[in-house]
């Protein structure tokens, strides 16, 4: 692994964790040349599963993305990075369970969504409101208000 410091190639790995499903390593290695400590993640590479977007376009699924996404909407939250990287796991693990070539953007959007839900609701109504596409103070008090009728 190359250092994202210096760029020396030689370091140790320092700790390894398995997630909670199994499907990734998290591992904390340090730097040989300059003892930079940063964090690795390890997981099977999921080959060929496509999201299919709202304009027609075909992208690669991509756990890094849909991380990005959330920990957006989580910016400045009391929320873990495990739980973030948790939901993504579980979300990864659904879509390519559930689908083998392509999987509608709008399904993934929906279980962020969910999973957001009952995480933290300020963080849902933030990823709702760029998922949605918000354009209007209204959109956000109608999406609250149907945060308080949930059960």
């Amino acid at each position: 692994m190359r250092c994202p410091r210096c760029g020396c190639q030689d370091d140790k790995v320092i700790d390894s964790r398995a997630s909670r499903e199994g499907a990734t390593i998290r591992r904390r290695r340090q730097c040989i040349a300059c003892s930079h400590r940063y964090t690795t993640y390890e997981e099977v590479e999921r080959g060929g599963l496509f999201v299919l977007k709202r304009d027609g376009r075909r992208e690669e699924f991509s756990s890094e993305k849909l991380l990005s996404g959330i920990k957006k909407a989580c910016q400045k939250r009391p929320i873990s990075s495990k739980v973030t990287e948790d939901l993504v796991e579980r979300i990864a693990n659904e879509v390519t369970d559930k689908y083998e070539r392509e999987v509608p953007a709008e399904v993934i959007g929906k279980m962020v969504m969910d999973g957001l839900r009952e995480i933290d609701h300020v963080a849902y109504v933030r990823f709702a409101s760029v998922y949605r596409r918000f354009q209007e103070a209204t959109d956000f008090v109608q999406e609250v208000k149907k945060l308080g009728a949930k059960p």
